[in-house]
Formats: C-alpha cells, structure tokens, sequence
C-alpha cells in the first residue's frame, strides 16, 4: 500500500483560501473525500471558499480552471472516484482528467491536488476514502498536498 510515507509536521495554512471540486459518480466515496478535505483545511486553519460538485472525474478540470481564476483562491482540490470496469473507457478517463488537471495547474499557476482515486475494486476506493477503517486518507492528503504547494508558492 502506498499510503504510509505522509510527510510529517502540521502546516499551518491560515490565510489560505482552497477551492474544493467534487465529482458526483459514486457519491458515498465521493462524499467522503470531500469530507476529508474539508477536514483537513480545518485542521490547518484555511478556509474553503468554493465547494462545487461536478458530474464526473472528466469535468473536474475545466471547474478547476475557472476556480484557479478566481482571485480568491489559493489552490484546488480536485476530488472523485473512477472504477475500472470491463472496457478501456477507464484508462481513457483517468488519463485524460489526470492530464487535464496538471495543464490546469501549470496554466493558471495555482495548485491543483489531484485526489482522484483510480481503482480496480470498490473496496480499493473505500480503502482509500477516509472513512472509519480506511487505511488511506486521500482526500485529507490531497488537501494537505494543495495547502503546502500554495505555502510554497507564497514563499518563493
């Protein structure tokens, strides 16, 4: 598993403001990370200035793109869920919202964390969601990860 490893330390992200994108697909999961993310920017004391639900992994990213405009935004959270099914349709879609998320990025000059889980099984995602029992916590990881590259950015 690859979720031990978490870079250790608290970051203290007051004056960081994170816009938080959701996709719908799968909602429980989906509602999980979500969860977790907003959990973890309270936890460092930034705030969530938009949360928006999108249908599905493919447009996270033009929503991303038009948050990252915004002048009160610091970074992206970009969150939803792609299960491999029995067609390529799956690599189509984690490829293509993978990329589509690092151009916004390096586009706008914003963060964008990319907490898309891509998983073979169901369980792999629950495993990955946060919920009670999950080993990993990406959506609270993907936060973290938006919260210390927008610091950084603010450092430079």
């Amino acid at each position: 598993m690859s979720g031990s490893g978490r870079p250790a330390g608290v970051i203290d992200g007051r004056g960081i403001s994170l816009a938080i994108v959701t996709a719908s697909w799968h909602e429980e999961i989906c509602g999980n990370l979500r969860s977790q993310a907003l959990a973890a920017a309270a936890d460092c004391g930034a705030i969530c200035s938009v949360d928006v639900r999108v249908p599905g992994a493919l447009e996270l990213a033009v929503v991303a793109q038009a948050a990252a405009r915004r002048d009160a935004v610091d970074a992206v959270v970009a969150l939803g869920v792609v299960i491999r099914g029995g067609t390529p349709h799956f690599e189509y879609v984690c490829t293509t919202s993978s990329d589509a998320l690092s151009q916004v990025a390096l586009n706008s000059g914003v963060p964008v964390a990319n907490g898309v889980l891509t998983c073979d099984t169901f369980e792999q995602a629950y495993d990955r969601d946060g919920r009670d029992g999950a080993a990993e916590n990406k959506g609270y990881d993907a936060a973290l990860a938006a919260i210390a590259t927008a610091l950084t950015l603010r450092g430079l």
